[in-house]
């Protein structure tokens, strides 16, 4: 038996990461404006260096490097526990954390093979942030599926009482049309 976290939790996550988020970009455009470094910014590296002059360079390293390891972490758990959770969904095993290891294999060994595959990409890939823009340019041609899907599953999958019909489906899938063409645009726009 699943215990199920209250609205409010993912509510309050949602807003807390999303305001961090944007302080991080304040924070970055600020020292980035400060130190008067181009916008060049093509490797890890040059990043990091831009990041450095205000905290001195053995600081600024330390913070970069923590901010980063802290943040490749949180997405390869969520990513691959989110893999890992899908194909057990689709292939019926047992696909929760609240099992033991030995309780539900499939579901740790998917989870285990996502970190271990993203962490060899990592290492082997020598360009780290042409692996990133490459990463968002999947994202960006896989939303009209991912969107597809989840209209598909409020319309169908839900509660009688809770399915989505009328007026909101339709604004929806408006809104889900413009995000996706926005979305195609940014990933294609970013090839050529």
């Amino acid at each position: 038996m699943t215990s199920r976290l209250p609205a409010w939790d993912t509510a309050v996550g949602t807003v807390l990461t999303q305001c961090l988020t944007g302080a991080v970009l304040v924070a970055a455009a600020a020292t980035l404006t400060s130190s008067g470094v181009s916008a060049n910014l093509g490797s890890i590296g040059e990043i990091s260096n831009a990041l450095t002059p205000l905290l001195g360079e053995g600081v600024g390293r330390l913070v970069f490097s923590v901010g980063v390891l802290g943040a490749s972490m949180v997405a390869a758990i969520v990513c691959s526990l989110a893999l890992a959770w899908g194909v057990g969904e689709v292939a019926g095993y047992r696909r929760s954390l609240e099992y033991r290891p030995f309780e539900a294999k499939w579901f740790y060994g998917v989870y285990a093979a996502c970190v271990v595959g993203a962490a060899a990409l990592v290492w082997f890939v020598p360009e780290l942030v042409w692996l990133n823009i490459a990463a968002q340019v999947l994202n960006a041609f896989l939303l009209p599926l991912v969107i597809g899907f989840l209209v598909a599953l409020a319309v169908k999958a839900l509660p009688e009482p809770l399915r989505l019909r009328g007026f909101y489906l339709w604004v929806l899938i408006g809104i889900s049309v413009i995000v996706i063409a926005v979305g195609l645009f940014g990933g294609v726009s970013g090839l050529l």
